[in-house]
């Protein structure tokens, strides 16, 4: 077969989009001399066995450089072995080496090979300099002459041949390189994400990172600290446990190479350190020893057999009988015949000589564990399958949903998530199933672990596929595509069924799996056509034009099957006969592979998981059509065959080359037909590549030759363009952004030709890197509109093949995650997953809606948003999920989870890298963005608004009363938040600020409006639905204000009225956000209240009595009374803040009742009472009672709109405390009792305020440690006994004042002896591995809340005038040092 011919068969070999990085890459390894093309033989097999022929010939080569030291004259042919291997190292380059040591290598060399130096014999010309020296000193001038004088100097040193090859293999050994095998890989750039070649070398010692130029050694890695490693077909990774916090992971499709020499050393080292353990004893427990007597009292050796552990076999367990005497050693013994075992194996026996006599009928088909634990594997994806099966009986049952704007969104949202969710799960069980149907291809067993792999992915998926499809389903407007879905749906779980029975290890059959694939993917294309997946890519014309290429494979197959027939019966040789039908067998089979894959994949080929496996299908076709092509030519001398075959083989590569370039096509971007947008792609990424490349300047003049054609076409384009215009304005725009254009490729070129004269000067680069990047500026903005449409359809395909990557890695570290053995890394790989769970959802909106209004900056700008929010999520899943794939017991599902994590590392770069240059076309629209989405927010408030007055508002899934107005207010502050970003970037005209701080404003009031409109929809009052609404509407619109005056400002910073607008705006959005909070249900009712005890404090401050007719011992009875019930009523307060608005607003109005009752009777006893000061004293307790009673009422109306608020529960806990002090000083001010009476009743109190600590635990009530709590717990503990006591030896004696005392320590006791224990119980409840870690936020909330507080009550002690000038002093000093 011609050459040329030959040829077009390898091009299935690479991917045609990187064909030039290849072979730069190949370039880059044959200058090298790397071990990558080296094929080293299996040494635990025959040759026979390895396919080895007596034609073929070997390369002696040693492949682990560990014990060659040894290695001198002594042993003359290992010797020489090691000579030619060092000798070809130093001349290929694999060696780098410096001139002197070149000429002292090259004299060894001659002693060598022409013996002692010959004076007249040895003379310049005499060498033939490539054969002694690199190539990079033949040419330098009297090199040779130098050799000799090197030579010259071993004469008198009487060196043999073989001594002579000693020190030529020393002084190797001294080099740098020398025992470093070579890998040319690729790693990423630090900070960039591109990658760059380098070097990776493999020592006895260690693993080092090299210049891929100067092979200087970057950094090493010592073998020891190597933790574990995994090879894929393109990848190396390298984790280095405790030694480093990050993977090394490198690009090679030399991956096992690597691996297998890794492991070579690895097992060197431990057999070396385990023969270094005494025999037997201190060595492996497992190891038997052998004892053999060389002759009779002369000696006794003793070895040590290598131990094998296995797995237990079925067998029989008789062994003949050993008689010893007692001195003689072994003696003679003579065995029976014993039944025959039925089935039996024989292994290792440790008695040698000794052997079982062989049994018939004992074979028998076993497993090898990985084939069983691959049966345990697919057991658990049929139980998972019928478990899916069983729930798609039953349909996903949906809440009552409204006909109102935001019902009919979340309709469609839901829709198109479950449409993103099944198609990426279907995408991965189809990819899945190619890579079964490619695994099974080929004689050999398919690697265990592979298909678990496989198989795992298929499982994990299933599952969710099933809900998904119900939800799907359950949501089609029409019940019979609901219907026909779901028994689609039905179909292929039952695929998938027969697939697993068909991938049985111990029944696995290469039809059956291509027939049962073949089902799947029918299957697979029913559920995607009802799921309404309906992308340009996926479109029915190309699956059929898909298919119809993978059909035409088949058919030249088949031409070249026969052709080979044909060559094969010209043969007489049988066996080259028999080697030819087998290659066209093995190309018939690949081919059928093909078109099994081809059906699976076309229904999702957008996936590039589906693109990988089908190109894989597609290379073995192509391998298998070299192996015919190869063996035809060995059994056929006929030209004229062998040209009909190599026609027939060129057709079937051809039709492949088709199928690629049509996989291709699906896999890029659409509207790849506009004129202008290739040169765009040059442009921009040849200017990348010039910045990337400085320091290089050949690099950088070849990049700016392309650059300036890539820039010709684009002038020429939007010329073409202009002409096409009627509207004379966009014909001179666009004139001279070509002109512009053109000018800067002018610069460019000149900027080159500096560069390619002085190709050493620094300033010559730097010009033409400047020059580039003012020809990429002059490109966007001549490209601008196509520029955003190709960034934007990028960060498009980015985006949905992240939320595919996420769904995928979802699932699989759900089914990984039941196996895993660490608690603390399986919670924090739930807490990643719900947390992707809340952003998948807001990433498939913002690509949907991106592809529907193709010309809306805000949904473009929304898209960018959600992108940049989702690359946190998507980050930290990836990092739980590594942190926990070490801990997984399921190795299988160890696997797919580590194949997942890759896929969505890829993705999310993708995506990253999309949205990076995303926001550089679209930068400067976020507040014109936030304008528009604030006015969409106000259409669907009057929406909801139209949609309450005619009843029609239902709440939507999971909204409730509670969860809605916990939104809205926690929602208010994130608003408030934004706003003063918002004010401040304005005010300091900053434009990049303004934008952020625009974005978060209009994504904060979102949730603020769909808190709203849950607020309205979970309320039965139509006042309330009516207030809520217009309040959020007032709030949306002051907003709106303060964005317009904000660009306002940003379009005049030098107006010195911007700042006071601004200011005015913004108090006006600050009452509106207040009485927005204030519409909801309970918080009027507090504010009411407020009100009311503001009324009566200043009504105090009259002194009215009330008149009355009791005498002062019923008034001072109903004042207890009234101080019990006002105390229940604050503890009330505490509870139902936490509950339902419902129970809030019902507490408040009781506490206000009460607390009016209290008033008026504190002013009656005051009344009565004839004593001035007392009166005094009585009017400043109820006072102060109103003081904390305010207080109390803010605190909960703070934990009701935000129960989540740092220190809010502690504040409202605290304050509720000071209204019991507050109470038990008036009592003790304004009545008189028995002895011991009011300190029974304080008590009493103090203790009814505590019972709240005790209902949760879920914040800290003080600062103490668990050992504190425990030292306060026995303090507490041994006061409170010593208390009781003394209560009741006080009562019996009748000593009233050590009795009050008593019960005042007791009280402090209960209240201390709670609050430890409280504050234990949350420490103990937070230290639990399933307990949800905090995050510290950027500011310590609870610390400014205590500062807040202690700052308050300074201020009021220092109002005081009884206060003490230390006192003041002190407080003063609180307040400067806070």
């Amino acid at each position: 077969m011609p050459e040329d011919e030959r040829e077009k068969t390898l091009t299935l070999k690479r991917d045609k989009s990187i064909a030039k990085d290849q072979k730069k890459l190949d370039e880059m390894r044959k200058k090298l001399h790397t071990d990558d093309e080296m094929d080293w033989l299996d040494h635990s097999k025959t040759l026979r066995e390895q396919g080895v022929t007596d034609n073929d010939v070997l390369l002696l080569r040693r492949k682990f450089f560990f014990s060659d030291q040894n290695i001198d004259q002594r042993d003359p042919i290992q010797l020489n072995l090691l000579f030619v291997q060092c000798r070809d190292a130093v001349l290929n380059g694999t060696h780098p080496v410096t001139q002197d040591e070149a000429i002292q290598l090259a004299g060894f060399q001659c002693q060598i090979q022409f013996g002692s130096f010959v004076e007249g014999k040895h003379k310049s010309g005499f060498l033939e300099l490539k054969e002694f020296l690199p190539k990079e000193y033949i040419k330098t001038k009297g090199i040779e002459k130098k050799i000799f004088l090197e030579h010259e100097k071993l004469r008198n040193k009487g060196l043999n041949e073989f001594e002579a090859k000693a020190k030529y293999t020393q002084m190797c050994r001294s080099l740098k390189t020398y025992g470093i095998t070579f890998f040319l890989v690729k790693e990423k750039m630090p900070g960039k994400n591109k990658l760059t070649p380098r070097l990776l070398g493999i020592t006895k010692e260690s693993v080092v990172r090299m210049d891929e130029k100067t092979k200087e050694i970057l950094k090493t890695w010592p073998l020891t600290t190597v933790r574990r490693w995994a090879a894929s077909p393109n990848s190396f990774t390298l984790d280095f446990g405790d030694y480093s916090d990050n993977y090394y992971s490198v690009q090679t499709q030399e991956g096992e190479q690597i691996s297998r020499l890794i492991a070579g050393y690895i097992d060197i080292i431990l057999s070396k350190k385990k023969a270094k353990d005494h025999l037997g004893i201190d060595g492996e427990d497992e190891a038997p020893i052998s004892e053999d007597n060389v002759a009779p009292s002369q000696a006794t050796i003793i070895q040590r057999n290598q131990a094998k552990i296995g797995h237990a076999d079925v067998g029989s367990v008789a062994m003949p009988a050993v008689l010893r005497g007692a001195n003689t050693g072994q003696s003679s013994f003579s065995t029976g015949s014993m039944g025959s075992a039925q089935h039996s194996q024989v292994s290792n026996e440790a008695h040698v000589g000794h052997a079982n006599r062989q049994s018939q009928n004992i074979r028998e088909q076993t497993l090898s564990h990985s084939q069983r634990a691959l049966i345990t594997i697919i057991d658990e994806g049929m139980t998972s399958i019928k478990k899916a099966q069983s729930q798609m009986d039953h349909g996903a049952t949906l809440p009552q949903l409204g006909d109102d704007a935001a019902s009919k969104k979340w309709r469609q949202n839901t829709l198109d998530l479950s449409r993103q969710k099944v198609s990426a799960e279907v995408s991965a069980m189809n990819a899945a199933t190619a890579q079964l149907v490619t695994l099974s291809a080929g004689d050999e067993e398919p690697d265990p672990q592979a298909v678990s792999s496989a198989v795992a992915q298929i499982t994990s998926n299933i599952g969710e596929f099933s809900h998904d499809v119900r939800m799907l389903a359950a949501l089609h407007e029409d019940e019979n595509s609901g219907n026909n879905l779901m028994n689609a749906a039905k179909r292929l779980a039952g695929a998938f069924s027969d697939l697993l029975n068909a991938a049985q290890p111990n029944a696995r059959d290469r039809q059956n799996i291509i027939a049962a694939a073949k089902i799947v993917g029918e299957a697979s294309q029913e559920v995607m056509y009802g799921v309404g997946e309906t992308a340009e890519d996926l479109d029915r014309m190309y699956q059929e034009t898909l298919l119809a290429l993978a059909k035409a494979v088949a058919g030249a197959t088949s031409t070249l099957v026969l052709k080979a027939k044909g060559v094969a019966s010209s043969t007489d040789d049988q066996g080259l006969q028999n080697k030819v039908i087998n290659s066209a067998t093995s190309c018939a089979l690949a081919t059928s592979q093909l078109v099994a894959c081809t059906k699976v994949v076309a229904p999702t080929i957008a996936s590039p998981a589906c693109q990988e496996q089908l190109i894989e299908a597609a290379k073995q076709v192509a391998q298998s059509v070299e192996g015919i092509v190869d063996a035809a030519q060995q059994a056929c001398r006929d030209d004229r065959l062998l040209q009909d075959l190599g026609g027939a083989a060129t057709m079937v590569t051809q039709a492949l080359n088709d199928l690629l370039q049509h996989i291709k096509k699906g896999a890029g971007p659409t509207h790849a037909h506009e004129a202008h947008e290739e040169a765009v792609d040059t442009i921009l990424a040849g200017t990348d590549k010039i910045v990337s490349y400085f320091g290089d300047a050949h690099e950088m003049v070849k990049q700016a030759r392309q650059l300036a054609q890539a820039t010709s076409m684009l002038v020429n384009a939007i010329k073409g363009d202009a002409e096409g215009h009627t509207d004379s304005d966009m014909q001179k725009r666009l004139l001279a952004a070509a002109k512009a254009l053109a000018d800067a490729t002018a610069k460019m070129v000149e900027a080159a030709k500096g560069c390619a004269s002085n190709p050493n000067d620094a300033m010559q680069q730097h010009r033409l890197r400047q020059a580039a990047e003012d020809l990429r500026s002059a490109t966007n903005i001549a490209a601008s509109n196509a520029l955003k449409k190709k960034v934007i359809k990028r960060l498009e395909n980015a985006a949905r093949q992240a939320a595919s990557a996420s769904t995928q890695l979802v699932n699989a570290a759900k089914s990984a995650n039941t196996t895993n053995t660490n608690t603390s890394s399986q919670h924090q790989l739930d807490i990643q997953i719900n947390e992707m769970n809340e952003a998948l959802p807001k990433l498939v909106q913002a690509f949907r809606a991106s592809m529907l209004n193709t010309d809306s900056a805000t949904a473009q700008l929304n898209l960018i948003n959600q992108s940049k929010d989702f690359i946190q999520p998507a980050s930290a899943l990836i990092a739980a999920s590594n942190a926990a794939n070490p801990t997984i017991g399921d190795q299988a599902a160890a696997l797919n989870l580590s194949h997942t994590v890759k896929v969505m590392s890829n993705a999310l770069a993708e995506l990253r890298s999309s949205t990076s240059k995303s926001e550089e076309a679209y930068g400067s629209l976020e507040i014109d963005s936030a304008l528009d989405q604030l006015q969409t927010l106000d259409s669907e408030m009057i929406e909801v608004k139209r949609s309450a007055q005619h009843g029609q508002l239902r709440p939507l899934p999971g909204e409730t009363a509670e969860s809605s107005a916990s939104k809205l207010g926690a929602t208010s502050k994130t608003v408030g938040s934004a706003m003063a970003q918002l004010l401040t970037a304005a005010s300091q005209g900053n434009d990049n600020y303004v934008g952020i701080a625009a974005k978060d404003t209009a994504n904060a009031l979102r949730v603020l409006a769909d808190a709203t409109r849950g607020v309205a929809a979970t309320s039965d009052d139509r006042e309330v639905q009516e207030l809520v609404v217009e309040s959020a509407r007032e709030v949306i619109n002051q907003s709106t204000k303060l964005l317009e005056e904000a660009k306002k400002a940003m379009n005049d910073p030098e107006n010195p009225e911007n700042q006071q607008r601004l200011n005015q705006v913004a108090k006006s959005v600050s009452n509106a956000l207040n009485n927005c909070v204030n519409c909801l249900p309970g918080q009027r009712d507090i504010d009411n209240a407020i009100r009311q005890i503001t009324d009566s404090f200043q009504a105090l401050a009259v002194t009215q009595f009330p008149p009355t007719n009791k005498n002062f011992q019923d008034v001072q009875l109903e004042m207890n009374n009234v101080a019990v019930n006002l105390n229940q009523a604050a503890s009330d307060i505490v509870t139902s803040s936490r509950g339902a608005p419902k129970l809030l607003a019902e507490s408040t109005r009781q506490y206000s009742a009460t607390y009016e009752e209290f008033v008026k009777t504190g002013l009656t006893i005051a009344g009565i009472t004839k004593d001035n000061e007392t009166q005094s004293q009585i009017v400043g307790g109820l006072r102060s009672v109103s003081m904390v009673s305010s207080k109390l009422l803010m605190a909960s109306k703070q934990v009701s709109a935000d129960p989540n608020a740092p220190n809010s529960k502690n504040l409202l806990q605290n304050a509720a405390r000071a209204v019991t002090e507050s109470i038990n000083q008036l009592i003790n001010t304004c009545t008189v009792s028995a002895p011991g009476q009011k300190e029974c009743d304080n008590a009493l109190r103090q203790i009814q305020m505590m019972q709240n600590l005790l209902e949760s635990a879920n914040e800290p009530v003080t600062d103490m440690s668990y050992f504190e709590c425990l030292d306060a717990v026995m303090e507490r503990s041994k006061n409170l006994g010593e208390s009781m006591t003394g209560i009741t030896n006080h009562a019996k004696k009748g000593e009233l004042d050590d009795f009050c005392d008593s019960v005042h320590n007791f009280a402090g006791s209960v209240c201390g002896l709670t609050e430890a224990s409280s504050q234990a119980a949350y420490l103990v409840g937070i230290s639990d591995k399933a307990s949800e870690p905090g995050r510290p936020g950027l500011v310590d909330q609870s610390q400014f809340a205590r500062a807040n507080q202690a700052i308050q009550l300074a201020c009021q002690n220092l109002a005081n005038p009884a206060s003490s000038q230390q006192q003041v002093q002190y407080r003063m000093f609180i307040i400067i040092y806070l």
